[in-house]
């Protein structure tokens, strides 16, 4: 058995490369959608219903809720990628 050692610079090269993932997943996905559903972004985030839950009531992530579905804003989410820079 081969054992690896990893570093902090390695993780965090890896969380750069995963943000940089995201971001050209939310990028791509940009032109085609301005709303999201809360399902979608779950998938976008992969994050569970209840940590989306959440987002919303800490205030970290805005929505708007319209009959019984919720809906955020791509540029929220883009925001909250990029460490809530505005």
């Amino acid at each position: 058995m081969q054992v690896e050692i990893i570093t902090k610079d390695d993780l965090k090269q890896f969380k750069t490369e995963l943000l940089n993932d995201i971001k050209a997943i939310v990028k791509s996905q940009e032109k085609t959608k301005e709303w999201l559903k809360s399902a979608e972004v779950r998938k976008m985030l992969n994050i569970s219903p209840g940590t989306l839950q959440n987002l919303r009531i800490n205030g970290t992530l805005s929505y708007t809720k319209i009959g019984g579905m919720m809906y955020y804003k791509l540029e929220d989410i883009t925001r909250l990628l990029g460490g809530g820079q505005p």
